[in-house]
């Protein structure tokens, strides 16, 4: 089969590849921090939200921030929280909402694995994706539509 053919014509096809690529490399070298992706994406995205805001972000604000699942954002930040990487306290006007804090040791943890991220970042995309990011960026916006 020749590349202008079937899957492999497909830029949706590479792309899918691509990102299970940069996905698998970003797992192996955050492995040895004792973090998952999804794990450094919460972390990550819970420190964003905290320093840009004048109140702690709520779980669900982290959730959508990182793209993740509900559930499952739930049950890793538990986790998250019994390794002492962040604290979730109840939101004092409404008891069923929860507020994010990275510990110290969170945001030690997290300020080590996005510099793991931008390298792998600047090894696969260059040292000035802009390009890319904006594209990137265009069709993951597609997704709020």
């Amino acid at each position: 089969m020749s590349e202008d053919q079937g899957p492999l014509s497909s830029p949706g096809f590479w792309l899918h590849h691509a990102a299970l690529t940069w996905r698998a490399e970003l797992d192996a070298r955050l492995r040895p921090l004792g973090l998952t992706p999804t794990q450094f994406m919460l972390l990550g995205s819970a420190g964003w939200l905290e320093r840009e805001s004048a109140v702690p972000p709520t779980q669900q604000e982290v959730a959508e921030q990182a793209g993740a699942d509900r559930m499952m954002t739930s049950k890793i930040l538990r986790a998250l929280e019994d390794r002492g990487l962040l604290t979730r306290k109840a939101d004092p006007d409404d008891a069923r909402v929860l507020r994010l804090q990275l510990t110290e040791a969170g945001r030690e943890l997290t300020r080590k694995a996005i510099a793991v991220a931008a390298e792998l970042d600047a090894q696969y995309f260059g040292k000035d994706p802009k390009t890319l990011r904006a594209e990137l960026r265009r069709m993951a916006h597609l997704r709020f539509r």
